[in-house]
């Protein structure tokens, strides 16, 4: 990991029509080229609304972030070239088969021929998915929906990519592959930006995460350190307990 800021996020601010709350209140972060940075949070926390507006799904309603040095207002077509997006809901059409898929959102990217090809064999082989290149998303199970939705986003071997609980509702040997693969690739250099409601599992795959509660940031810091800090509690999903109560969120 460098010491290169990739994501550089100020006083983001963001409040839905109708609502008289913020989603975000004011969220300030970096993010350094080359880790696994976590976004962690119980539901309603404003996880998936920061990433919304990091990838230009949504504007905020104040701040600034910029992506690579890049803003995300005036560079918004130059930065999604270089990030790759993973959605919590799995965005695939489901009367097309996985290499359709494939195929439709490889020329989204403007992938095409022999490079299209390959990229998408790679893939389906790197998850263990070739049997299935020809079966319908419909008759896929959640395992291997969640396997596909992760080859498209990472077709065009983004810079970033943005995985907005890719491990949900899935099986134990699904879910071991995708973590393999993202430390894989961040191995190679890609920054990994990653929400999930598994405390083990991003103790274990994170060097930093930040957790935020009601729009604002309560903690930040390497999984390890935050337990140190607190030896009161004996793992990260604990200290997320005690920063966020267990009460139950809708």
């Amino acid at each position: 990991m460098s010491e290169k800021v990739i994501i550089e996020i100020r006083d983001l601010v963001k409040i839905y029509k109708g609502s008289d709350e913020p989603a975000i209140k004011g969220i300030s972060l970096d993010i350094f080229q080359g880790e696994i940075f976590g976004l962690l949070g119980p539901n309603g926390a404003g996880k998936t609304t920061t990433i919304s507006i990091l990838c230009g799904l949504f504007h905020a309603t104040s701040g600034s972030a910029r992506i690579d040095g890049m803003d995300i207002h005036s560079h918004l077509n130059e930065i999604k070239r270089i990030i790759g997006v993973v959605p919590q809901d799995v965005a695939l059409y489901p009367t097309l088969t996985a290499w359709e898929n494939l195929t439709f959102f490889g020329n989204m990217y403007g992938i095409r021929g022999i490079k299209l090809k390959e990229k998408i064999a790679e893939g389906l082989s790197v998850f263990g998915l070739e049997k299935h290149a020809n079966k319908k998303i419909a008759n896929c199970s959640g395992g291997i929906k969640r396997r596909i939705n992760l080859i498209a986003g990472l077709l065009h071997e983004p810079k970033v990519i943005f995985l907005d609980e890719p491990t949900v509702g899935i099986d134990v040997q699904s879910r071991v592959v995708i973590l393999d693969y993202l430390k894989e690739l961040n191995h190679k250099g890609t920054t990994v930006i990653y929400t999930s409601h598994y405390m083990e599992e991003a103790e274990k795959l994170c060097s930093r995460v930040v957790i935020i509660d009601r729009g604002t940031v309560v903690s930040m810091g390497n999984p390890r350190e935050l337990v140190a800090e607190h030896p009161e509690f004996k793992d990260l999903e604990n200290i997320f307990l005690h920063l966020t109560g267990k009460d139950l969120r809708d």
